[in-house]
Protein backbone atom coordinates (compact mmCIF):
# COMPACT_ATOMS: atom_id res chain seq x y z
CA UNK A 1 0.00 0.00 0.00
CA UNK A 2 1.08 3.60 -0.75
CA UNK A 3 1.21 6.23 1.68
CA UNK A 4 -1.11 8.18 2.78
CA UNK A 5 -0.75 11.74 2.59
CA UNK A 6 -2.61 13.97 4.91
CA UNK A 7 -2.38 17.73 3.95
CA UNK A 8 -2.35 19.20 7.45
CA UNK A 9 -2.80 22.89 8.91
CA UNK A 10 -2.11 25.34 9.61
CA UNK A 11 0.02 25.62 6.50
CA UNK A 12 -0.37 22.55 4.19
CA UNK A 13 2.27 20.53 5.34
CA UNK A 14 2.11 16.98 4.29
CA UNK A 15 2.31 14.31 6.86
CA UNK A 16 2.10 10.66 5.34
CA UNK A 17 0.92 7.66 7.13
CA UNK A 18 2.06 4.03 6.23
CA UNK A 19 -0.89 2.37 7.79
CA UNK A 20 0.52 -1.09 7.46
CA UNK A 21 3.39 -0.53 9.81
CA UNK A 22 1.91 1.75 12.50
CA UNK A 23 4.13 4.56 10.81
CA UNK A 24 3.84 8.29 10.68
CA UNK A 25 6.22 10.50 9.08
CA UNK A 26 5.28 14.23 10.25
CA UNK A 27 2.61 15.31 12.07
CA UNK A 28 1.40 18.38 11.24
CA UNK A 29 0.36 21.72 13.93
CA UNK A 30 -3.20 20.93 14.49
CA UNK A 31 -3.45 17.98 16.30
CA UNK A 32 -7.46 17.79 16.57
CA UNK A 33 -7.06 17.62 12.43
CA UNK A 34 -4.36 15.16 12.83
CA UNK A 35 -6.67 12.89 15.28
CA UNK A 36 -9.35 12.69 12.90
CA UNK A 37 -7.31 12.17 9.77
CA UNK A 38 -5.82 8.88 11.48
CA UNK A 39 -8.98 8.00 12.44
CA UNK A 40 -10.59 7.55 8.67
CA UNK A 41 -7.75 4.87 8.19
CA UNK A 42 -7.10 3.71 11.15
CA UNK A 43 -6.57 4.22 14.88
CA UNK A 44 -4.52 5.99 17.45
CA UNK A 45 -3.32 2.70 18.97
CA UNK A 46 -2.21 1.24 15.91
CA UNK A 47 0.52 4.16 15.50
CA UNK A 48 3.76 3.01 17.05
CA UNK A 49 6.05 5.61 15.74
CA UNK A 50 6.32 9.22 14.59
CA UNK A 51 9.36 10.67 12.75
CA UNK A 52 9.86 14.09 12.26
CA UNK A 53 11.65 15.52 9.40
CA UNK A 54 12.50 18.29 11.45
CA UNK A 55 11.06 20.88 14.19
CA UNK A 56 9.10 23.43 12.21
CA UNK A 57 6.12 23.73 14.09
CA UNK A 58 4.35 23.36 10.88
CA UNK A 59 5.39 19.88 10.66
CA UNK A 60 6.18 18.60 14.23
CA UNK A 61 3.41 20.84 17.27
CA UNK A 62 0.86 17.72 16.50
CA UNK A 63 3.40 15.26 17.83
CA UNK A 64 2.91 15.91 21.31
CA UNK A 65 -0.41 14.78 21.63
CA UNK A 66 1.07 11.28 20.12
CA UNK A 67 3.30 11.17 22.16
CA UNK A 68 1.25 11.53 24.94
CA UNK A 69 -0.79 8.59 23.58
CA UNK A 70 2.10 6.28 23.94
CA UNK A 71 3.64 6.93 19.85
CA UNK A 72 7.48 6.82 19.91
CA UNK A 73 9.07 10.27 18.36
CA UNK A 74 12.31 9.64 16.49
CA UNK A 75 13.61 12.85 15.93
CA UNK A 76 17.65 13.79 15.36
CA UNK A 77 19.73 14.73 18.48
CA UNK A 78 20.69 18.32 16.61
CA UNK A 79 17.37 19.08 16.27
CA UNK A 80 15.78 18.85 19.67
CA UNK A 81 19.05 20.50 20.21
CA UNK A 82 18.74 23.54 18.56
CA UNK A 83 14.79 23.32 18.97
CA UNK A 84 15.41 23.08 22.79
CA UNK A 85 17.91 25.85 23.04
CA UNK A 86 16.33 28.70 20.53
CA UNK A 87 13.44 31.10 21.96
CA UNK A 88 11.87 30.95 18.56
CA UNK A 89 7.93 30.07 17.84
CA UNK A 90 9.09 28.83 13.97
CA UNK A 91 10.03 25.43 16.41
CA UNK A 92 8.21 22.99 18.09
CA UNK A 93 10.25 21.83 21.01
CA UNK A 94 8.99 17.71 21.36
CA UNK A 95 11.75 15.76 23.65
CA UNK A 96 12.09 12.77 20.99
CA UNK A 97 11.85 8.87 22.38
CA UNK A 98 14.30 7.97 20.12
CA UNK A 99 17.10 10.11 18.68
CA UNK A 100 18.98 9.37 15.29
CA UNK A 101 22.34 10.66 13.62
CA UNK A 102 21.92 9.55 10.45
CA UNK A 103 22.00 6.11 8.74
CA UNK A 104 20.22 4.05 10.81
CA UNK A 105 17.48 1.57 9.33
CA UNK A 106 14.30 1.11 10.77
CA UNK A 107 12.86 -2.28 9.86
CA UNK A 108 8.77 -2.77 9.41
CA UNK A 109 7.24 -5.50 7.77
CA UNK A 110 6.30 -3.77 4.74
CA UNK A 111 9.13 -0.76 4.84
CA UNK A 112 12.60 -0.30 5.25
CA UNK A 113 13.24 3.45 6.40
CA UNK A 114 17.21 4.51 6.04
CA UNK A 115 17.62 7.92 8.05
CA UNK A 116 19.92 10.10 6.11
CA UNK A 117 20.70 13.36 7.82
CA UNK A 118 19.94 16.70 5.61
CA UNK A 119 20.80 20.08 7.67
CA UNK A 120 20.33 22.63 5.59
CA UNK A 121 17.00 24.05 6.51
CA UNK A 122 17.35 23.54 9.73
CA UNK A 123 19.98 21.83 11.57
CA UNK A 124 18.65 18.46 12.05
CA UNK A 125 16.34 17.95 9.25
CA UNK A 126 16.17 14.39 7.72
CA UNK A 127 14.94 12.49 4.93
CA UNK A 128 13.77 8.87 4.95
CA UNK A 129 14.61 6.88 2.24
CA UNK A 130 13.08 3.42 1.56
CA UNK A 131 15.68 1.59 -0.23
CA UNK A 132 13.22 -1.19 -2.14
CA UNK A 133 10.55 0.93 -3.07
CA UNK A 134 12.80 3.76 -3.91
CA UNK A 135 10.96 6.50 -2.08
CA UNK A 136 12.24 9.70 -0.76
CA UNK A 137 10.17 11.28 2.16
CA UNK A 138 12.17 14.60 1.98
CA UNK A 139 10.44 16.86 4.76
CA UNK A 140 11.28 20.95 3.75
CA UNK A 141 14.91 19.69 2.24
CA UNK A 142 13.81 19.55 -1.10
CA UNK A 143 10.08 19.50 -3.22
CA UNK A 144 9.07 18.66 -5.88
CA UNK A 145 9.81 20.67 -9.67
CA UNK A 146 13.27 21.75 -8.08
CA UNK A 147 12.63 23.73 -5.31
CA UNK A 148 13.78 23.32 -1.95
CA UNK A 149 13.56 24.93 1.35
CA UNK A 150 14.09 27.88 2.58
CA UNK A 151 17.53 28.70 4.31
CA UNK A 152 16.52 32.02 6.14
CA UNK A 153 14.96 30.69 9.55
CA UNK A 154 16.76 30.41 12.39
CA UNK A 155 19.33 27.31 11.71
CA UNK A 156 19.30 27.66 7.75
CA UNK A 157 22.61 27.08 5.98
CA UNK A 158 22.71 27.52 2.44
CA UNK A 159 25.93 25.36 2.19
CA UNK A 160 24.58 22.76 4.24
CA UNK A 161 21.70 22.65 2.00
CA UNK A 162 23.60 22.37 -1.16
CA UNK A 163 25.80 19.59 0.18
CA UNK A 164 22.32 17.84 1.42
CA UNK A 165 20.47 18.18 -1.99
CA UNK A 166 23.80 16.52 -3.35
CA UNK A 167 23.78 13.70 -1.30
CA UNK A 168 19.90 12.93 -2.00
CA UNK A 169 20.92 13.83 -5.72
CA UNK A 170 22.72 10.81 -6.29
CA UNK A 171 19.90 7.98 -4.58
CA UNK A 172 18.04 6.40 -7.08
CA UNK A 173 14.28 7.97 -6.42
CA UNK A 174 10.90 6.72 -7.72
CA UNK A 175 8.83 8.58 -5.80
CA UNK A 176 9.85 11.92 -3.76
CA UNK A 177 7.41 12.19 -0.84
CA UNK A 178 7.99 16.09 0.03
CA UNK A 179 7.14 18.49 3.13
CA UNK A 180 4.44 19.97 0.98
CA UNK A 181 2.80 20.35 -2.52
CA UNK A 182 2.83 17.57 -4.53
CA UNK A 183 4.28 14.21 -4.60
CA UNK A 184 5.72 13.66 -7.83
CA UNK A 185 7.70 10.35 -9.37
CA UNK A 186 11.29 10.33 -10.50
CA UNK A 187 14.39 11.75 -8.91
CA UNK A 188 15.07 14.25 -12.01
CA UNK A 189 13.32 16.23 -9.67
CA UNK A 190 15.80 16.16 -6.33
CA UNK A 191 18.55 16.27 -8.83
CA UNK A 192 17.27 19.31 -10.47
CA UNK A 193 16.81 20.97 -7.22
CA UNK A 194 20.31 20.81 -6.55
CA UNK A 195 21.62 22.33 -9.57
CA UNK A 196 19.34 25.29 -9.00
CA UNK A 197 20.16 25.35 -5.37
CA UNK A 198 24.12 25.96 -6.25
CA UNK A 199 23.37 28.62 -9.05
CA UNK A 200 20.81 30.70 -6.42
CA UNK A 201 22.60 29.57 -3.26
CA UNK A 202 26.31 29.28 -3.83
CA UNK A 203 26.71 31.32 -7.45
CA UNK A 204 28.30 28.19 -8.31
Amino acid sequence: MNPIKFVTPPIAANAYLLKEDGVLIDAGGDSAFLLKAIEKYSSLKEIKYVFLTHSHFDHAKAADVLQRAGVKVVMHFMEYEFASTIASPLYAVIKPDIVVEGGEVFEFENAKLRVIHTPGHTPGSICLYEPEKKWLFSGDTVFAYGSFGRVDFPGGNAASLVESLKKLSELEVRRLYPGHEDVVENGKHVKKAYEIAKKVLLGL
